[in-house]
């Protein structure tokens, strides 16, 4: 029976948390949405996880909508026997003014009954440290990294409580820091401190960490905790009830295909790289508006001619090949058919770059439970999807995630 109940913002922030449960000694399955597990926890699920990760599309719906999904998402893991909850966020902090982590994280908190909470963003090992509260991309602040430009979620500032402040009641009397130099002299100095902030009123501690033994630290603190938020990594400190459980596969034979839709800066890389010695299709929302069928037919067909090793069709090679959200919406969904008319032509095997474009993928698959394989870079692995028409295997990678040379290295990386 399930223990640990987790709501992901989106699927490949899903499959990041997965794999550090998975590595912490929790045998975790991720569900899409809360109607995939009306189906999959019914059975199976039930009897052999020891964590559920739920995967939803809500980093950028309406405030009222994301609430509501992730209420409904609590609900059904605390019919499943769950007692401790995750809400997971993006490491770069993806929100607006209005969320919606912070509403999100306050609806859960309130629904549990819990007067505190950690905030904790930070992945070390991919460059996202906190500093005094402010949230770091490599060396840059959030607010001077590639994030500030960001079509759906620009971040202007780096301060993590003063971007939670107005999205949550009480605003910045609400929030206490717990700053290094606390994390640093271990985890008693920090459940002092977070006791002094609870006493003060303070419903949500952000934390910093420059290190993932600061995280360790961080979760040893707040183990009393019922509801733990932030990204992927602050998981590596949690302890599972066996040891670690990835699955070992080997990828089946055919068309090594890379679906883009992410426009981040690291994802423009890892197109720019593959091209160098595969093949492509740059995906122009122009050209979909003209002839969506023909479009997506064409690359159907060059990517199943090519023989490339990859072939990639990407949306973005440059931070102004999407424009705006509405290009985004059509490539989104032309990406999600052109996965569709590959697996039902033999395709087995796909890796899909971006959180919105993976869940849309996954969804028009009709994908249930994932399975996760071994880690491949820091937050993505393989996973092997069940599907009516048979088995496929995805690899969904954060569009900030992974090694310039991931979409060549992908197929030969050890499983």
């Amino acid at each position: 029976m399930a223990v640990l109940g987790a709501i992901a913002d989106d699927l490949t922030g899903a499959t990041d948390l997965a794999i550090t449960l998975t590595s912490a000694g929790y045998r975790t399955t991720v569900v899409l949405g809360t109607d995939d597990m009306e189906e999959v926890t019914s059975g199976e699920l039930r009897e052999e996880a020891d964590a559920v990760v739920v995967a939803l599309k809500s980093r950028t719906m309406p405030v009222d909508r994301a609430v509501d999904a992730s209420l409904r998402a609590l609900e059904r893991l605390r019919r499943e026997g769950c007692e401790r909850f995750y809400v997971k966020y993006c490491s770069t902090f993806d929100s607006t003014p209005s969320g919606n982590i912070g509403p999100v994280t306050e609806a859960v908190m309130d629904a549990l009954g819990e007067d505190i909470t950690v905030i904790a963003p930070a992945f070390p090992t991919n460059g996202r440290t906190v500093y005094r509260g402010h949230l770091f991309v490599g060396d840059d602040p959030l607010d001077e990294s590639p994030m500030r430009h960001h079509p759906l979620t620009p971040m202007a500032d780096s301060s993590l409580p003063r971007l939670l402040a107005p999205q949550v009641s009480g605003g910045e009397d609400a929030i206490a820091l717990v700053p290094w130099p606390v994390v640093d002299r271990g985890a008693e100095a920090v459940r002092e401190a977070v006791g002094r902030a609870r006493a003060g009123g303070a419903r949500f501690v952000v934390a910093d960490a420059l290190t993932d033994q600061d995280l360790r630290t961080l979760a040893s603190a707040v183990e009393p905790f019922r509801l733990l938020t932030g990204g992927s990594a602050l998981a590596q400190g949690l302890v599972g009830p066996r040891e670690t459980d990835h699955a070992s596969w080997e990828l089946p034979e055919g068309p090594r295909v890379v679906l883009s839709g992410s426009a981040s800066r690291a994802t423009q890389g890892q197109v720019r790289h593959a091209l160098e010695t595969g093949d492509g299709h740059h995906l122009r929302a122009a050209d979909l508006r003209g002839d969506f069928d023909g479009t997506v037919a064409a690359v159907i067909s060059a990517a199943l001619s090519s023989g490339a090793t990859p072939f990639v069709v990407y949306a973005t090679a440059s931070p102004g090949d999407v424009a705006d959200t509405a290009d985004a919406s059509v490539i989104e969904e032309a990406l999600a058919a052109i996965a569709e008319r590959l697996a039902d032509s033999g395709v087995r095997s796909l890796l899909v770059a971006g959180g919105e474009t993976s869940g849309a993928v996954v969804h028009r698959l009709g994908v249930g439970a994932l399975t996760l394989g071994r880690e491949v870079d820091p937050g993505v692995a393989w996973t092997r999807g069940r599907r009516a028409g048979g088995d496929i295997h995805l690899m969904l990678k954060s569009g900030n995630f992974g090694g310039e040379d991931l979409f060549v290295r992908a197929w030969e990386a050890a499983l």
